[in-house]
Protein backbone atom coordinates (compact mmCIF):
# COMPACT_ATOMS: atom_id res chain seq x y z
CA UNK A 1 0.00 0.00 0.00
CA UNK A 2 2.96 2.60 0.95
CA UNK A 3 4.65 1.36 -2.25
CA UNK A 4 1.37 1.98 -4.60
CA UNK A 5 0.76 5.31 -2.17
CA UNK A 6 4.10 6.62 -3.48
CA UNK A 7 3.44 6.47 -6.85
CA UNK A 8 1.38 9.37 -6.67
CA UNK A 9 4.14 11.14 -6.86
CA UNK A 10 4.76 10.72 -10.20
CA UNK A 11 1.76 12.22 -11.56
CA UNK A 12 2.42 15.09 -9.29
CA UNK A 13 5.69 16.08 -10.26
CA UNK A 14 4.68 15.42 -14.20
CA UNK A 15 1.75 17.20 -14.30
CA UNK A 16 3.47 20.27 -12.47
CA UNK A 17 5.42 21.23 -15.67
CA UNK A 18 4.47 21.98 -19.41
CA UNK A 19 4.04 18.85 -21.78
CA UNK A 20 6.90 18.71 -23.53
CA UNK A 21 9.30 18.99 -20.40
CA UNK A 22 7.28 15.77 -18.96
CA UNK A 23 9.64 13.35 -21.01
CA UNK A 24 12.78 14.83 -19.26
CA UNK A 25 11.52 14.70 -15.86
CA UNK A 26 9.74 11.19 -16.14
CA UNK A 27 13.02 10.05 -17.21
CA UNK A 28 15.03 11.08 -14.52
CA UNK A 29 12.38 9.86 -11.84
CA UNK A 30 12.52 6.31 -14.00
CA UNK A 31 16.57 7.04 -13.61
CA UNK A 32 16.01 6.93 -9.65
CA UNK A 33 13.59 4.31 -9.33
CA UNK A 34 15.80 1.92 -11.52
CA UNK A 35 18.96 3.21 -9.05
CA UNK A 36 17.00 1.77 -6.34
CA UNK A 37 15.81 -1.28 -7.61
CA UNK A 38 19.93 -1.68 -8.75
CA UNK A 39 20.97 -1.04 -4.78
CA UNK A 40 18.09 -3.02 -2.96
CA UNK A 41 18.83 -6.93 -4.48
CA UNK A 42 22.52 -6.27 -3.46
CA UNK A 43 21.57 -4.86 0.06
CA UNK A 44 18.78 -7.42 0.44
CA UNK A 45 21.57 -10.27 -0.30
CA UNK A 46 23.99 -8.99 2.44
CA UNK A 47 21.48 -8.55 4.51
CA UNK A 48 19.62 -12.17 3.74
CA UNK A 49 23.36 -13.63 3.91
CA UNK A 50 24.63 -11.89 6.93
CA UNK A 51 22.05 -10.91 9.19
CA UNK A 52 18.80 -11.89 8.63
CA UNK A 53 15.93 -11.84 5.76
CA UNK A 54 14.47 -10.32 8.10
CA UNK A 55 16.30 -7.41 8.00
CA UNK A 56 15.27 -6.66 4.56
CA UNK A 57 11.88 -5.35 6.04
CA UNK A 58 13.28 -3.96 8.79
CA UNK A 59 15.16 -1.63 7.17
CA UNK A 60 12.57 -0.16 5.38
CA UNK A 61 11.29 1.76 8.57
CA UNK A 62 13.56 4.19 8.73
CA UNK A 63 13.83 4.30 5.02
CA UNK A 64 10.36 5.21 4.77
CA UNK A 65 10.34 7.69 7.39
CA UNK A 66 13.41 9.70 5.57
CA UNK A 67 11.10 9.93 2.39
CA UNK A 68 7.86 10.84 4.15
CA UNK A 69 9.95 14.23 5.64
CA UNK A 70 11.33 14.63 2.53
CA UNK A 71 7.68 14.92 0.52
CA UNK A 72 6.47 17.03 3.74
CA UNK A 73 9.20 19.08 3.69
CA UNK A 74 10.16 19.21 0.05
CA UNK A 75 7.84 19.06 -2.24
CA UNK A 76 5.00 22.16 -3.01
CA UNK A 77 1.75 20.88 -2.47
CA UNK A 78 -0.93 23.30 -2.49
CA UNK A 79 -3.52 23.89 0.17
CA UNK A 80 -6.79 21.73 0.21
CA UNK A 81 -9.98 23.80 0.26
CA UNK A 82 -13.53 22.43 0.98
CA UNK A 83 -15.20 20.18 3.36
CA UNK A 84 -13.14 17.20 4.00
CA UNK A 85 -16.47 15.25 5.02
CA UNK A 86 -17.94 15.81 1.39
CA UNK A 87 -15.15 15.18 -0.53
CA UNK A 88 -14.69 11.74 1.52
CA UNK A 89 -18.43 10.85 0.93
CA UNK A 90 -17.31 10.78 -3.07
CA UNK A 91 -14.40 8.10 -2.80
CA UNK A 92 -15.33 5.14 -4.85
CA UNK A 93 -15.07 2.89 -2.07
CA UNK A 94 -17.46 0.11 -3.69
CA UNK A 95 -15.02 0.20 -7.00
CA UNK A 96 -11.93 -0.01 -5.07
CA UNK A 97 -13.51 -3.09 -2.63
CA UNK A 98 -14.48 -4.59 -6.18
CA UNK A 99 -10.98 -4.46 -7.75
CA UNK A 100 -9.52 -6.15 -4.63
CA UNK A 101 -11.70 -8.84 -4.58
CA UNK A 102 -11.63 -9.26 -8.46
CA UNK A 103 -7.72 -9.55 -8.53
CA UNK A 104 -7.64 -11.86 -5.36
CA UNK A 105 -10.15 -14.57 -6.62
CA UNK A 106 -8.68 -14.55 -10.25
CA UNK A 107 -4.82 -14.42 -9.08
CA UNK A 108 -4.70 -17.78 -6.36
CA UNK A 109 -6.09 -20.05 -8.66
CA UNK A 110 -3.41 -19.41 -10.98
CA UNK A 111 -0.75 -19.87 -7.95
CA UNK A 112 -2.88 -23.34 -6.93
CA UNK A 113 -3.48 -24.83 -10.12
CA UNK A 114 -1.53 -27.60 -10.96
CA UNK A 115 0.59 -27.07 -7.91
CA UNK A 116 -2.11 -27.43 -5.11
CA UNK A 117 -4.66 -28.44 -6.79
CA UNK A 118 -5.74 -29.86 -10.35
CA UNK A 119 -6.44 -26.80 -13.02
CA UNK A 120 -9.95 -28.86 -13.26
CA UNK A 121 -10.87 -28.85 -9.70
CA UNK A 122 -13.48 -27.33 -8.63
CA UNK A 123 -10.91 -25.04 -6.00
CA UNK A 124 -9.68 -23.06 -8.61
CA UNK A 125 -12.48 -23.00 -11.42
CA UNK A 126 -14.50 -21.65 -9.13
CA UNK A 127 -12.97 -18.48 -7.44
CA UNK A 128 -11.09 -18.03 -11.42
CA UNK A 129 -15.04 -17.84 -12.85
CA UNK A 130 -16.04 -15.48 -9.75
CA UNK A 131 -12.83 -13.17 -10.21
CA UNK A 132 -13.71 -12.38 -13.80
CA UNK A 133 -17.33 -11.98 -12.98
CA UNK A 134 -16.56 -9.51 -10.21
CA UNK A 135 -14.19 -7.74 -12.48
CA UNK A 136 -17.09 -7.26 -15.09
CA UNK A 137 -19.33 -5.38 -11.82
CA UNK A 138 -16.56 -3.13 -11.72
CA UNK A 139 -16.76 -2.34 -15.25
CA UNK A 140 -20.30 -1.82 -15.14
CA UNK A 141 -20.15 -0.05 -11.62
CA UNK A 142 -17.84 2.36 -13.21
CA UNK A 143 -19.42 2.57 -16.16
CA UNK A 144 -23.19 3.47 -14.75
CA UNK A 145 -22.75 3.96 -10.79
CA UNK A 146 -20.28 5.66 -9.79
CA UNK A 147 -20.58 9.33 -9.07
CA UNK A 148 -16.35 9.54 -8.95
CA UNK A 149 -15.27 6.61 -10.68
CA UNK A 150 -11.87 5.14 -9.87
CA UNK A 151 -11.74 4.45 -13.64
CA UNK A 152 -13.98 6.50 -16.35
CA UNK A 153 -15.22 4.28 -18.78
CA UNK A 154 -15.03 7.29 -21.42
CA UNK A 155 -11.12 6.96 -21.39
CA UNK A 156 -10.85 4.05 -22.95
CA UNK A 157 -12.09 5.39 -26.08
CA UNK A 158 -9.02 6.78 -27.02
CA UNK A 159 -6.35 3.58 -28.37
CA UNK A 160 -3.70 4.84 -27.32
CA UNK A 161 -4.54 4.86 -23.75
CA UNK A 162 -6.27 1.24 -23.93
CA UNK A 163 -2.83 0.34 -25.75
CA UNK A 164 -0.30 1.33 -23.12
CA UNK A 165 -2.44 -0.35 -20.52
CA UNK A 166 -1.85 -3.51 -22.56
CA UNK A 167 1.84 -2.75 -22.87
CA UNK A 168 2.30 -1.25 -19.61
CA UNK A 169 0.57 -4.81 -17.97
CA UNK A 170 3.31 -7.19 -20.35
CA UNK A 171 6.21 -4.69 -19.13
CA UNK A 172 5.09 -5.11 -15.14
CA UNK A 173 4.83 -8.42 -16.08
CA UNK A 174 7.91 -9.04 -17.45
CA UNK A 175 9.86 -7.00 -15.34
CA UNK A 176 9.07 -8.38 -11.65
CA UNK A 177 9.41 -12.18 -13.09
CA UNK A 178 12.93 -10.96 -14.02
CA UNK A 179 13.65 -9.24 -11.35
CA UNK A 180 12.64 -11.89 -9.17
CA UNK A 181 13.65 -15.15 -10.50
CA UNK A 182 16.73 -14.10 -12.51
CA UNK A 183 18.85 -14.13 -9.33
CA UNK A 184 16.90 -17.06 -7.92
CA UNK A 185 18.19 -18.71 -10.78
CA UNK A 186 21.57 -18.20 -10.15
CA UNK A 187 21.17 -19.27 -6.44
CA UNK A 188 19.49 -22.17 -7.21
CA UNK A 189 21.39 -23.64 -10.84
CA UNK A 190 24.36 -21.86 -9.83
CA UNK A 191 24.61 -22.24 -6.66
CA UNK A 192 25.11 -18.54 -6.03
CA UNK A 193 25.13 -17.13 -2.79
CA UNK A 194 22.63 -14.08 -1.91
CA UNK A 195 25.00 -11.14 -2.52
CA UNK A 196 26.11 -13.11 -5.64
CA UNK A 197 22.89 -13.45 -7.05
CA UNK A 198 21.73 -9.78 -6.68
CA UNK A 199 25.30 -8.37 -8.35
CA UNK A 200 24.18 -9.94 -11.28
CA UNK A 201 21.04 -8.10 -11.57
CA UNK A 202 23.15 -4.75 -11.94
CA UNK A 203 23.14 -4.83 -15.98
CA UNK A 204 19.48 -5.36 -16.31
CA UNK A 205 18.76 -2.36 -14.03
CA UNK A 206 21.61 -0.15 -15.34
CA UNK A 207 20.60 -0.82 -18.97
CA UNK A 208 16.72 0.71 -17.72
CA UNK A 209 17.87 3.43 -15.50
CA UNK A 210 20.19 4.33 -18.51
CA UNK A 211 17.41 4.15 -21.40
CA UNK A 212 14.55 5.42 -19.36
CA UNK A 213 16.72 8.56 -18.57
CA UNK A 214 17.96 8.71 -22.51
CA UNK A 215 14.79 8.12 -23.81
CA UNK A 216 13.24 10.66 -21.48
CA UNK A 217 15.64 13.27 -22.82
CA UNK A 218 14.92 12.50 -26.25
CA UNK A 219 11.24 13.53 -26.12
CA UNK A 220 12.00 16.57 -24.53
CA UNK A 221 13.73 17.42 -27.20
CA UNK A 222 11.93 16.09 -30.29
CA UNK A 223 8.73 15.48 -29.03
CA UNK A 224 8.33 11.85 -30.77
CA UNK A 225 7.63 8.73 -28.49
CA UNK A 226 5.80 6.41 -30.19
CA UNK A 227 8.47 4.70 -32.12
CA UNK A 228 10.63 4.40 -29.02
CA UNK A 229 7.62 2.60 -26.95
CA UNK A 230 7.49 -0.09 -29.68
CA UNK A 231 10.96 -0.46 -30.53
CA UNK A 232 11.78 -1.10 -26.42
CA UNK A 233 8.93 -3.69 -26.87
CA UNK A 234 11.03 -5.09 -29.57
CA UNK A 235 14.10 -5.53 -27.66
CA UNK A 236 12.20 -6.70 -24.63
CA UNK A 237 11.28 -9.43 -26.47
CA UNK A 238 14.30 -10.64 -28.28
CA UNK A 239 16.63 -10.57 -24.74
CA UNK A 240 13.44 -12.38 -22.96
CA UNK A 241 13.85 -14.77 -25.52
CA UNK A 242 17.27 -15.54 -25.49
CA UNK A 243 17.17 -15.64 -21.57
CA UNK A 244 15.14 -18.41 -22.16
CA UNK A 245 18.22 -20.68 -22.96
CA UNK A 246 20.01 -19.36 -20.00
CA UNK A 247 21.30 -23.15 -18.33
CA UNK A 248 24.44 -24.28 -16.40
CA UNK A 249 26.61 -23.52 -19.29
CA UNK A 250 25.80 -20.40 -20.31
CA UNK A 251 28.65 -17.96 -20.67
CA UNK A 252 28.66 -15.14 -17.92
CA UNK A 253 29.13 -12.61 -20.45
CA UNK A 254 26.40 -13.74 -22.58
CA UNK A 255 24.32 -13.18 -19.36
CA UNK A 256 25.45 -10.02 -18.74
CA UNK A 257 24.51 -8.93 -22.26
CA UNK A 258 21.61 -10.08 -22.45
CA UNK A 259 20.08 -8.92 -19.24
CA UNK A 260 21.41 -5.33 -20.35
CA UNK A 261 19.55 -5.63 -22.91
CA UNK A 262 16.33 -6.48 -21.65
CA UNK A 263 16.84 -3.34 -19.11
CA UNK A 264 17.52 -1.00 -22.18
CA UNK A 265 14.00 -2.23 -23.50
CA UNK A 266 12.51 -2.05 -20.38
CA UNK A 267 13.40 1.66 -19.66
CA UNK A 268 12.76 2.10 -23.35
CA UNK A 269 8.92 1.61 -22.55
CA UNK A 270 8.85 3.41 -18.85
CA UNK A 271 8.39 6.95 -18.99
CA UNK A 272 7.49 7.18 -22.41
CA UNK A 273 4.36 5.02 -22.24
CA UNK A 274 3.52 7.84 -19.31
CA UNK A 275 3.97 10.79 -21.80
CA UNK A 276 1.86 8.85 -24.54
CA UNK A 277 -1.44 8.86 -22.10
CA UNK A 278 -1.10 12.13 -20.82
CA UNK A 279 -0.64 13.57 -24.34
CA UNK A 280 -3.92 11.53 -25.31
CA UNK A 281 -6.54 13.04 -22.89
CA UNK A 282 -8.14 15.77 -21.68
CA UNK A 283 -6.16 17.65 -18.95
CA UNK A 284 -8.64 16.96 -16.26
CA UNK A 285 -7.92 13.19 -17.18
CA UNK A 286 -4.46 13.21 -16.82
CA UNK A 287 -3.78 12.27 -13.21
CA UNK A 288 -6.65 9.47 -13.38
CA UNK A 289 -4.74 7.79 -16.92
CA UNK A 290 -1.38 8.05 -15.52
CA UNK A 291 -2.25 6.66 -11.95
CA UNK A 292 -4.34 3.90 -13.62
CA UNK A 293 -1.52 3.24 -15.83
CA UNK A 294 0.99 2.55 -12.58
CA UNK A 295 -1.58 0.50 -10.87
CA UNK A 296 -1.78 -1.71 -14.38
CA UNK A 297 1.86 -2.16 -14.04
CA UNK A 298 1.88 -3.21 -10.53
CA UNK A 299 -1.12 -5.84 -11.34
CA UNK A 300 1.36 -7.43 -14.54
CA UNK A 301 3.71 -7.65 -11.46
CA UNK A 302 1.56 -9.18 -8.93
CA UNK A 303 0.18 -11.83 -11.74
CA UNK A 304 3.87 -12.71 -13.24
CA UNK A 305 4.94 -13.55 -9.74
CA UNK A 306 1.49 -15.81 -8.96
CA UNK A 307 1.72 -17.03 -12.61
CA UNK A 308 5.67 -17.69 -12.30
CA UNK A 309 5.12 -19.63 -9.13
CA UNK A 310 2.60 -22.29 -11.03
CA UNK A 311 5.39 -22.70 -14.15
CA UNK A 312 8.13 -23.69 -11.66
CA UNK A 313 6.47 -25.50 -8.96
CA UNK A 314 4.60 -27.92 -12.50
CA UNK A 315 7.87 -27.54 -13.74
CA UNK A 316 9.52 -29.31 -11.07
CA UNK A 317 6.34 -31.67 -10.14
CA UNK A 318 7.23 -33.16 -14.03
CA UNK A 319 10.60 -33.55 -13.26
CA UNK A 320 10.14 -35.65 -9.90
CA UNK A 321 7.71 -37.60 -11.75
CA UNK A 322 10.12 -38.33 -14.46
CA UNK A 323 12.52 -39.54 -11.50
CA UNK A 324 10.30 -41.85 -10.63
CA UNK A 325 9.27 -40.38 -7.38
CA UNK A 326 6.13 -41.53 -5.26
CA UNK A 327 3.32 -39.64 -5.17
CA UNK A 328 3.80 -38.55 -1.46
CA UNK A 329 7.28 -37.89 -1.90
CA UNK A 330 5.80 -35.28 -4.62
CA UNK A 331 3.36 -33.84 -2.55
CA UNK A 332 5.68 -33.46 0.59
CA UNK A 333 8.24 -31.51 -1.37
CA UNK A 334 5.87 -29.62 -3.19
CA UNK A 335 4.43 -28.61 -0.02
CA UNK A 336 7.52 -27.31 1.59
CA UNK A 337 10.48 -27.57 -1.15
CA UNK A 338 12.84 -25.98 1.72
CA UNK A 339 12.98 -30.47 2.37
CA UNK A 340 15.07 -30.53 -0.51
CA UNK A 341 18.12 -28.49 1.25
CA UNK A 342 17.79 -32.15 3.65
CA UNK A 343 17.05 -34.51 1.30
CA UNK A 344 18.02 -37.26 4.13
CA UNK A 345 14.83 -36.44 5.69
CA UNK A 346 12.54 -37.84 2.49
CA UNK A 347 14.93 -40.59 1.41
CA UNK A 348 16.53 -38.99 -1.31
CA UNK A 349 19.67 -38.96 -2.07
CA UNK A 350 22.00 -35.32 -2.69
CA UNK A 351 22.50 -36.04 -6.34
CA UNK A 352 18.51 -36.58 -7.20
CA UNK A 353 17.62 -33.74 -4.20
CA UNK A 354 19.81 -31.72 -7.06
CA UNK A 355 18.97 -32.60 -10.46
CA UNK A 356 15.04 -32.32 -9.37
CA UNK A 357 16.60 -28.41 -8.75
CA UNK A 358 18.64 -27.86 -11.59
CA UNK A 359 16.51 -30.17 -13.73
CA UNK A 360 13.16 -28.70 -12.91
CA UNK A 361 13.97 -25.27 -12.30
CA UNK A 362 15.73 -24.42 -15.21
CA UNK A 363 12.61 -26.13 -17.45
CA UNK A 364 10.24 -23.76 -15.77
CA UNK A 365 12.50 -20.57 -16.12
CA UNK A 366 12.41 -21.45 -19.51
CA UNK A 367 8.66 -21.81 -19.91
CA UNK A 368 8.71 -18.29 -17.82
CA UNK A 369 11.09 -16.39 -20.45
CA UNK A 370 9.15 -18.34 -23.12
CA UNK A 371 5.77 -16.88 -21.62
CA UNK A 372 7.34 -12.91 -21.32
CA UNK A 373 8.79 -13.35 -24.96
CA UNK A 374 5.19 -13.81 -26.26
CA UNK A 375 3.60 -11.15 -24.28
CA UNK A 376 6.48 -9.15 -25.55
CA UNK A 377 5.51 -9.72 -29.01
CA UNK A 378 1.98 -9.02 -28.16
CA UNK A 379 3.04 -6.05 -26.25
CA UNK A 380 5.38 -4.55 -29.69
CA UNK A 381 1.94 -5.33 -32.17
CA UNK A 382 0.24 -2.98 -29.58
CA UNK A 383 1.96 -0.27 -29.30
CA UNK A 384 2.71 -0.26 -32.77
CA UNK A 385 -0.93 -0.32 -33.87
CA UNK A 386 -2.34 1.48 -31.03
CA UNK A 387 -0.23 4.04 -29.72
CA UNK A 388 -0.84 7.03 -32.18
CA UNK A 389 1.48 10.02 -31.77
CA UNK A 390 0.06 13.54 -30.38
CA UNK A 391 1.42 16.69 -30.35
CA UNK A 392 3.08 17.50 -26.56
CA UNK A 393 2.57 21.21 -26.98
CA UNK A 394 -0.92 22.35 -26.31
CA UNK A 395 -3.30 25.12 -27.36
CA UNK A 396 -3.62 26.48 -23.77
CA UNK A 397 0.01 25.33 -22.79
CA UNK A 398 1.68 29.22 -22.88
CA UNK A 399 -1.28 30.80 -21.06
CA UNK A 400 -1.05 28.44 -18.32
CA UNK A 401 2.40 28.94 -17.98
CA UNK A 402 1.91 32.63 -17.47
CA UNK A 403 -0.72 32.27 -15.23
CA UNK A 404 1.52 30.05 -13.36
CA UNK A 405 4.16 32.20 -12.95
CA UNK A 406 2.14 35.35 -12.17
CA UNK A 407 0.66 33.29 -9.42
CA UNK A 408 4.21 32.47 -8.22
CA UNK A 409 5.25 36.03 -8.54
CA UNK A 410 1.91 36.90 -6.19
CA UNK A 411 3.02 34.40 -3.98
CA UNK A 412 6.63 35.68 -3.65
CA UNK A 413 5.38 39.22 -3.30
CA UNK A 414 2.79 38.44 -0.51
CA UNK A 415 6.15 36.42 1.42
CA UNK A 416 7.99 39.68 1.06
CA UNK A 417 5.29 41.75 2.22
CA UNK A 418 5.24 39.28 6.06
CA UNK A 419 8.55 39.13 6.30
CA UNK A 420 9.59 41.75 9.41
CA UNK A 421 11.91 44.35 8.71
CA UNK A 422 15.67 43.91 8.57
CA UNK A 423 17.29 45.43 11.91
CA UNK A 424 19.58 48.51 11.30
CA UNK A 425 23.37 47.83 10.29
CA UNK A 426 25.01 50.03 12.27
CA UNK A 427 28.30 49.33 10.42
CA UNK A 428 26.49 50.11 7.05
CA UNK A 429 25.24 53.38 8.92
CA UNK A 430 21.68 52.40 8.48
CA UNK A 431 21.01 54.23 11.68
CA UNK A 432 17.36 55.16 12.40
CA UNK A 433 16.54 59.03 11.98
CA UNK A 434 15.39 59.02 15.48
CA UNK A 435 18.90 58.40 17.36
CA UNK A 436 20.49 60.97 15.37
CA UNK A 437 18.26 63.43 15.66
CA UNK A 438 16.72 62.46 18.78
CA UNK A 439 12.62 62.57 19.90
CA UNK A 440 10.55 64.36 17.93
CA UNK A 441 9.24 67.69 19.63
CA UNK A 442 5.66 68.85 18.92
CA UNK A 443 4.94 72.07 19.10
CA UNK A 444 2.17 72.98 22.05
Amino acid sequence: MGHEAAQIIVPVLSLSDSTPNRGKYQGIIGGVVALGYTVGPVIGGVLAQKVSWRWCFWITLPLSLLATVAVVLVLPLKPVHGDMRKKLLVVDYLGAFLTLIGCTLIMLPLIWGGVTFPWGSAVVLAPLCCGFLVVLIFCLWEWKGARLPIVPMYIFKHSTVSGVFIAMFVNGFVFFSALYYIPQFFQVVLAYSPIHAGLFLIPLLIGQMSSSWIAGMTISRTGRYRAIVYSGFGILTIACGCISIFSESTAKATMVVLMLLAGIGSGMTMQTTTVAVQASVARKDMSVVTAFRNFIRMLGGAFSLSIASSLVNNAMRSTMVSLGLSSSTISAIVDNPSLLAHPAEIELSSNVASLILTQGYTTGFRHLFFLNASLGALATVVSFTMVKHKELLRGDEEKLKQEGLAALKARKAKHHQDCKSPEPDLERGDVEMETLSGPEVKDD
